[in-house]
């Protein structure tokens, strides 16, 4: 199979600077497509930014900081070997951008969506070449979060599938195959049935906004960094393993999914969950968050590795 070399970015937020940092880091040349005047400087300042990051993780192949292209002309795609599609997750939106890049790129080169809820087989509706369209959704910010979800449509080619992964494995990211469509793919239907019950137990008064996020923080968040749900409960099996955890503990989690809540998001929810949000902020610098949180990834992940997680 080809190595890809060159790699076009169509979008160019958080998501798609994020995305190109990474494929600068693994030594690709890198093409994005952003039409907002201020997009280039932006890129130029999250890479330079993200690129000690990178480093830590062994990431880069060099110590000079890459730098992408930008441009709103969709025409210096062509040649382009592979795109990563990051644009606003509206179905119109998608569907165009599908069909300005059929205008210029080649049709076996995969576009692969970092849409985080729409489904490969919307976007692919009327495109002339459907087979190469898939979804290669990550969690934010890709360039240090790891998982890639590949979802393919009902038209998505075996051997578009197989070229995104093996792409993605090449940037070093752990790849997911999702095996049926749904609406948010995997990692986003769990996260969003915790944020539910978050929401719920905020909105009735059973927790404040910023004990319910200590409690995952300090609780199961540390658990499942390592291990995923189900082998959590393996271990809480004890000797019996997830047999005896289900068989002896699995009613209790029954009665718990039976007194969930499903909490609606009116104005006086938002405004409660805002309120507590900005209380849980008054002990932590909010301008340093998301470069603590990076650096905490970084060292996260190197955990990870060392442990064999």
């Amino acid at each position: 199979m080809k190595e890809l070399q060159k790699i076009g970015v169509v979008g160019g937020g958080l998501i798609g600077m994020s995305w190109a940092s990474l494929f600068l880091a693994r030594g690709m040349t890198v093409i994005v497509v952003e039409p907002r005047p201020e997009a280039e400087i932006q890129l130029r300042q999250f890479v330079a930014e993200a690129w000690p990051k990178l480093q830590a993780l062994g990431l880069t192949i060099s110590d000079t900081v890459r730098q992408a292209e930008v441009t709103n002309d969709f025409s210096r795609l062509a040649g382009i070997e592979f795109v990563q599609e990051s644009g606003p997750d509206r179905i119109e939106i998608k569907r165009e951008l599908i069909r300005q890049l059929e205008q210029i790129i080649d049709p076996e080169v995969v576009v692969a969506s970092s849409s985080s809820s729409l489904l490969a087989s919307d976007i692919q509706s009327g495109a002339q070449h459907p087979g190469r369209i898939l979804i290669g959704h990550p969690m934010n910010p890709p360039h240090l979060v790891p998982m890639v979800e590949l979802v393919a449509g009902e038209q998505t080619s075996a051997e578009s599938l197989q070229t995104a992964e093996a792409f993605y494995r090449r940037m070093q990211r752990v790849t997911i195959r999702v095996q049926k469509e749904v609406i948010g793919h995997l990692a986003n239907r769990l996260t969003s049935a915790l944020y539910r019950e978050a929401v719920h137990l905020a909105a009735e008064g059973i927790a404040s906004v910023a004990d319910i996020d200590k409690a995952i923080t300090y609780g199961p968040g540390m658990r499942w960094a390592l291990l995923g749900p189900h082998l959590t409960y393996h271990l809480g099996g004890g000797a019996g393993g997830y047999q005896a955890y289900l068989d002896h503990l699995g009613p209790t989690q029954e009665a718990r999914w039976q007194d969930h809540g499903s909490p609606r998001l009116t104005e006086e929810v938002k405004a409660l969950l805002v309120a507590g949000l900005e209380k849980e902020l008054e002990g932590q610098n909010e301008e340093t968050l998301s470069l603590r949180r990076d650096d905490a990834l970084v060292e996260l992940y190197k955990l990870k590795q060392k442990y064999g997680f």
